[in-house]
C-alpha cells in the first residue's frame, strides 16, 4: 500500500499551485501581487523552500482564500499510519 501521508509544506505547494492556474496566473504575478520575489514562489511552489507563516499570509492573501485552506486534504487522505508516524517524530 503507498505512503498516503504529506508534509505540510508539500501541501502548501500542492494548494498554491491549484489555486494560481485556477487563477490564470503566472508565478511572477503572484509574486507580484503578493510582493514575493518570482524565484521564491516558484521553490515555494514546488516545495523546495520552508515558507514562514507570514509569506505564506501574503500568498494566500494574494490569492483570496484563507490560509487554512491550503492544508485541507480529503477526509480519507491521511490514514492512521500517518498520525503514528506523527505522534513518534
Amino acid at each position: 500500500m503507498p505512503n498516503k501521508c504529506i508534509s505540510a509544506r508539500l501541501q502548501f505547494a500542492h494548494k498554491l499551485k491549484s489555486l494560481r492556474l485556477a487563477h490564470g496566473w503566472s508565478q511572477e504575478e503572484l509574486a507580484e501581487r503578493a510582493e514575493l520575489h518570482r524565484n521564491y514562489v516558484g521553490a515555494v511552489e514546488r516545495g523546495e523552500r520552508n515558507v514562514s507563516i507570514d509569506n505564506m499570509e501574503k500568498i494566500a492573501q494574494a490569492l483570496n482564500h484563507p490560509l487554512a485552506e491550503f492544508f485541507e486534504l480529503p477526509r480519507n487522505y491521511l490514514d492512521d499510519k500517518c498520525l503514528d508516524r506523527e505522534e513518534k517524530t
